[in-house]
């Protein structure tokens, strides 16, 4: 718990040996690397029939070996698949490989995520921010009322693209640590050790004492505290270690936004 949070966030094992030009499932040819994450890597890959491209998630090797990221990784697929919300990516297939390594077929997206626009940019305009945080609050109500509960919302998987016309347009990726509080698979949480899943500036007080006890509360504290940083560049809770974050969200108020940020109006501070 006392680890330093830059050792444990936004750092992930090295992706599974896959090449530009390989062919996955017999129909897919891979043409670039899009991203590594904790469980594999997302590469862009062009059907060889329909020509069109599609991100491809795939589970390195020794992480398919554990049955716990499997089932994560299957559910964020049973979970896309399920929200129709235009702001959710699309889930198009899952399988295995060959080599039973199993990936998830998604839908392509051309942009960046809202962590490299705020990295780029810096605080967004006011009317801007809310209506890319109301774009993904529209999925993640379809979600909730579906009882679909996130746990690892940040900037980092909102992603903004564009329509054809231009306008931004967000999308909500990677229900992998999803948590199903109603329907089938209900109370079958993925968290069945004291492990800490989600990112940790972005959860709620009752997340940081369980994973396992969250409802759909825990995602309107993380759209909260995405608001938050879009608006003023900052995160309302920020500290060194695990701890020593826990006990400042648990305990202290944040600095009020327009103390950041004059120019945000009192009510939507």
């Amino acid at each position: 718990m006392g680890a330093p949070l830059d050792s444990l966030v936004g750092r992930g094992p090295e992706p599974p040996p896959v090449q530009i030009g390989d062919v996955l499932a017999d129909k897919y040819v891979v043409e670039r690397m899009l991203g590594v994450g904790g469980m594999g890597v997302v590469v862009a890959a062009r059907h060889m029939d329909l020509n069109e491209l599609r991100a491809i998630k795939l589970m390195r090797r020794d992480a398919s070996a554990d049955s716990g990221a499997v089932e994560r990784f299957l559910r964020e697929a049973r979970a896309a698949v399920r929200l129709k919300s235009q702001h959710a990516v699309k889930v198009h297939d899952v399988g295995r490989l060959d080599s039973g390594e199993p990936y998830m077929v998604m839908e392509y997206l051309e942009g960046t995520d809202l962590k490299g626009v705020l990295r780029s940019r810096g605080p967004l305009p006011i009317a801007e921010t809310v209506g890319l945080v109301l774009q993904a609050v529209e999925a993640i109500a379809e979600a909730h009322s579906i009882g679909i509960v996130h746990r690892d919302l940040k900037p980092g998987n909102l992603f903004l693209t564009t329509e054809l016309d231009g306008t931004p347009f967000v999308k909500v990726l990677d229900f992998g640590i999803s948590k199903l509080t109603a329907g089938e698979g209900a109370g079958l949480d993925m968290t069945k050790t004291s492990s800490m899943l989600g990112t940790p500036y972005y959860m709620s007080p009752e997340q940081m004492r369980s994973s396992r006890q969250v409802d759909a509360r825990t995602d309107v504290w993380a759209l909260g505290v995405i608001l938050y940083q879009l608006l003023t560049g900052r995160v309302p809770f920020k500290e060194e270690t695990i701890t020593a974050l826990c006990v400042t969200v648990i305990q202290d108020e944040p600095v009020p936004p327009r103390q950041r940020r004059p120019d945000i109006p009192p009510e939507l501070e």
